[in-house]
């Protein structure tokens, strides 16, 4: 799809320094911009590129003054990083603003359907389910029994959304997640077995819920696994039964959250974080990456390590440990030099 300077600015707001009518029809970085492709510039330090790019036009601060001749036409707005992300956004809805329904595929009679809906080939949508408008559904994705979906969700090819779940408007489930899977209950017999807790609970994912690839969310055994809204979780994230995640939290990916752990409102947890069960983390809370969380956290704690310490008695430590060896040596010696008096 090719777009104009003209057509650009109009979209962004934003106004024209150079040729209205130059056109694009792809992205770049600016170091690597080529011509017909379309870049950015926001970070000064990247402002040397902006001379030597070839890309076709640029999105720059309204604020830029350059300081010899510049062959790209520029965008200029109230901010480039901003405006950049809005034309990625609304180059990604043209992309993927697929509609009508592929066969194979399978919709089962008791299923309510709204306006506009994708369907990809070979996705499976169960009965009793209920989808609003404008839902994306990618192919071969699975719909469990009495699954509600909302308005505006997109769920990527290969997701699979076990029976009961809910998942709320403008949500994004990504290739290969799976919600509302069994939660990991067991109890052991006399025979030293393990014998499996029914899973009779659900999911609720709320409003502008995003969930990365890989990743999979744990149906309650009583009750619900509930992420709020806002919540972004990354890749390759385990989220266990009777889990729930406050408002505007993120989590990175490889991240796993035991069973019945309460996180609250806008934390930001690292990748490969573990989180033990039924603990309480507080809200705007930060974990570091690679930490390990055994006891609960007030609002506000920043904490890395494992198990976790307050982040700054964390950075005081290892500078220690990274001594750890010049400091036994000193105690040896010193030890020698009191057992020789």
């Amino acid at each position: 799809m090719i777009f104009t300077a003209l057509q650009i600015s109009e979209i962004l707001n934003g106004t024209i320094d150079g040729n209205p009518n130059e056109e694009v029809n792809t992205l770049s970085k600016i170091e690597e911009g080529e011509k017909g492709s379309l870049t950015f510039l926001s970070n000064p330090k990247y402002n040397s590129y902006l001379y030597t790019t070839n890309a076709s036009i640029a999105i720059v601060n309204k604020d830029f003054i350059p300081d010899k001749e510049i062959n790209t036409t520029l965008i200029k707005v109230d901010n480039a990083y901003k405006a950049f992300t809005k034309l990625l956004e609304y180059y990604n809805e043209i992309k993927l603003n697929k509609s009508g329904i592929e066969t194979p595929s399978f919709i089962h009679k008791s299923a309510k359907i709204g306006d506009n809906l994708y369907l990809g080939a070979f996705a499976y949508i169960s009965e009793n389910v209920k989808i609003g408008n404008n839902v994306k559904i990618y192919p071969n994705v699975f719909i469990g029994d009495n699954v509600v979906i909302g308005n505006d969700t997109t769920i990527f090819a290969g997701a699979k959304i076990y029976s009961e779940s809910c998942i709320g408007k403008h949500c994004t489930i990504h290739a290969g997640a799976i919600v509302g899977s069994d939660g990991f209950g067991f109890v052991p017999n006399d025979k030293g077995e393990y014998n499996k807790v029914p899973q009779i609970g659900n999911v609720i994912l709320e409003d502008h819920v995003d969930i990365g690839s890989a990743t999979t969310i744990d149906r309650a055994t009583l009750g619900s696994t509930i992420i709020r809204r806002g919540v972004k979780l990354d890749n390759q994230i385990q989220i266990a039964h009777n889990v729930e995640i406050g408002k505007n939290t993120v989590i990175a990916a490889q991240t796993g959250i035991a069973g019945s752990t309460k996180i609250g409102e806008n934390c930001q947890i690292g990748g490969q974080v573990g989180i033990v069960g039924h603990l309480v983390i507080g809200n705007n809370v930060r974990i570091q990456a690679q930490s390990g969380i055994t006891r609960s956290l007030k609002d506000n704690q920043v904490v890395q390590g494992s198990p976790a310490l307050g982040y700054s008695d964390y950075n005081k430590s290892y500078v220690h440990f990274k001594n750890l060896s010049k400091l036994v040596a000193k105690v040896n010696e010193l030890d020698k030099k009191i057992n020789t008096k």
